[in-house]
């Protein structure tokens, strides 16, 4: 192959029939599900869906069809970077696109409500749960590189294009249950412990490249031992140079992940205060209504204090916040 240049990066492209149906099959249900919230009469912010656009289904139309693609065959370091991409930066722009409260809206109540019930059956919330989803993702990492998976999946086509699916549904079931609206994780998920968790998932996620980085034996070495261009640089330093870039996109990713958790907190906590001033607002009202004004020959009864009832009542039926309102559902359930 002609050497790997600059221009050769930015210009080098090739077609990959099963991603570019993947990424019409997604954009298409997400665009039919924009023109359905709006058509409703809804609203669908516009940075959501450029979200999913450019930065999901871009990045997913990168790892397999740019530059990345067309050398991944003969260098480490592009697999890396495709792989890297497929698990953690498209999950991240299509989590940020927030398709399944889009289905929600989108779809027939009867639809939306069976979308509701998948998400939280037993199976999906296993794998969802946020440690086992977290575990998934290093172990798919660690599966692809440290067994025969890699090196089988460069001989074989159809492996390869498994192994991106792999790697992409991986990714999203830890991303997409964090930032999405729905309720799909356990009612102890508040946004704290959302953060504290993507911030643990950017640690985790530096692992498989610090190995990669550091790893004395050649990973698929037989391959691209076999296939090294005279241009490139020796096998081993190829393979530093990946896990070096795996280590530096893992580490960029974690920033702007953590940050979404944080504005997202932000708001939810000026939508509660929100709530709460408005229900105390109609509160002083109501009781202010109730109480009919003195006369002048009668003086003023004096208020009488809150019953005791009141005052003990459990935390989650006074407060308003996520938590609370999920544990009010549940023993409403009950």
């Amino acid at each position: 192959m002609a050497e790997l240049t600059a221009g050769r990066l930015l210009t080098s492209w090739q077609l990959d029939v099963p991603a570019l149906l993947l990424v019409v099959a997604l954009g298409g249900l997400y665009g039919w599900g924009v023109l359905r919230v709006r058509g409703r009469g809804g609203v669908w912010s516009p940075a959501r869906t450029a979200a999913f656009a450019f930065l999901g289904l871009g990045a997913l139309v990168v790892a397999t069809m740019s530059s990345l693609a067309v050398y991944d065959h003969v260098l480490f370091w592009p697999a890396a970077v495709q792989n890297i991409l497929l698990d953690l930066v498209a999950p991240l722009g299509l989590a940020l696109g927030d398709p399944l409260r889009l289905a929600v809206e989108a779809l027939p109540a009867e639809a939306a409500a069976g979308v509701r019930r998948a998400m939280t059956g037993r199976v999906l919330r296993l794998l969802t749960f946020p440690l086992v989803s977290t575990a998934l993702v290093l172990a798919t990492e660690l599966t692809v590189y440290f067994t025969p998976y890699f090196a089988t999946a460069l001989r074989v086509g159809w492996l390869h294009e498994l192994m991106y699916l792999h790697l992409l549904v991986a990714g999203c079931l830890f991303v997409v249950p964090v930032l999405t609206r729905e309720e799909t994780l356990p009612a102890w998920c508040s946004h704290p412990v959302r953060a504290g968790l993507v911030f643990l998932d950017g640690v985790i996620d530096a692992i498989p490249g610090v190995v990669v980085m550091t790893h004395g034996t050649l990973i698929a070495g037989a391959w691209y031992l076999h296939h090294h261009p005279a241009w490139a640089p020796d096998v081993l330093h190829d393979q530093q140079i990946g896990g070096g870039a795996m280590l530096s996109i893992a580490e960029l990713v974690a920033l702007p992940f953590l940050l979404t958790i944080l504005f997202q907190w932000a708001r939810a906590e000026r939508v509660q205060t929100a709530a709460l001033d408005r229900r105390l607002d109609e509160q002083q009202l109501a009781a202010a209504a109730a109480v009919p004004a003195p006369t002048a020959s009668e003086p003023a009864a004096p208020t009488a204090p809150a019953p005791v009832t009141d005052r003990v009542r459990p935390w989650w039926e006074t407060e308003e916040n996520e938590v609370a309102s999920r544990i009010r559902r549940q023993h409403g359930d009950r």
